[in-house]
């Protein structure tokens, strides 16, 4: 049982990130769903980064160079994972039909909606990491707001159905169950809840339930891109709301 959690926590680290501790253990698919319950731990790492990164860069630095580099700490971390969803999901939604959204979806081009997207979201996140970094508050709302942001793609999962045929990251993160879901929720909630963030886990929430009720009513599911896409916005919400907390 102990062994299965580690490579579980090996696939949850390996797949968010691109820190190569998979690469010996031959992860499957049945290990990342296992490791879904620890997604938010491991964005409590990628957010330590980030705000550590930013905090520290404070002192030297000016607060936006210093955002600049947290958030390019925190996409070299990650290798763009949910950037690239987010830019997918908002080419897909110029689409007349569900199969035409899909179709986009599976292009690995960046149209003028997913770079539009691209920059705002960027620029949002990056923003209001110069404004924490100002009031020294750049590291604890970035743990918050990453680890909040992470337990997102496996509600969805476990919420939802795949909204397309064959194997992808929505039906593999589905098969995590809605009791390892639970522990994601509930981890992300008692780091926010000891962080005194509680209102960036209701953020990420709402954002949760917002993307749930639109992908239900677009493509009747969720696909990889969407969950990606839904943590993204639920992170830079977050961290948007914690200035609003200034």
């Amino acid at each position: 049982m102990l062994a299965a959690e580690l490579r579980g926590l090996a696939a949850a680290v390996s797949f968010l990130t691109r820190v190569p501790v998979g690469r010996r253990l031959e992860l499957a698919g049945g290990d990342v769903a296992r490791g879904g319950a620890l997604f938010p731990l491991v964005g409590a790492g990628i957010g330590t980064l980030v705000g550590g990164v930013a905090q520290a860069a404070g002192g030297p630095f000016t607060p936006l160079l210093a955002a600049v580099l947290g958030v390019a700490a925190g996409t070299a971390l990650t290798g763009v994972l949910h950037l690239d969803a987010l830019a997918d999901t908002a080419d897909a939604l110029t689409a007349a039909t569900r199969e035409r959204a899909l179709e986009i979806m599976r292009d690995h081009a960046v149209g003028a909606f997913g770079a539009a997207a691209l920059v705002l979201d960027l620029a949002a996140k990056t923003a209001a990491l110069s404004a924490l970094v100002v009031h020294h508050d750049a590291l604890r709302a970035a743990v918050c707001a990453c680890a909040a942001a992470r337990a997102v793609p496996v509600v969805l999962s476990a919420a939802l159905p795949y909204a397309r045929p064959g194997a992808g990251l929505g039906r593999v993160l589905g098969t995590t169950g809605r009791t390892r879901a639970l522990v994601a929720v509930a981890t992300a909630a008692a780091l926010c809840v000891l962080l005194h963030a509680a209102l960036l886990l209701a953020v990420a929430a709402g954002v949760c339930l917002g993307c749930a009720v639109a992908a239900r009513r677009w493509l009747g599911g969720v696909t990889g891109d969407v969950i990606g896409a839904a943590a993204e916005l639920a992170e830079t919400c977050a961290l948007v709301a914690a200035v609003a907390l200034l």
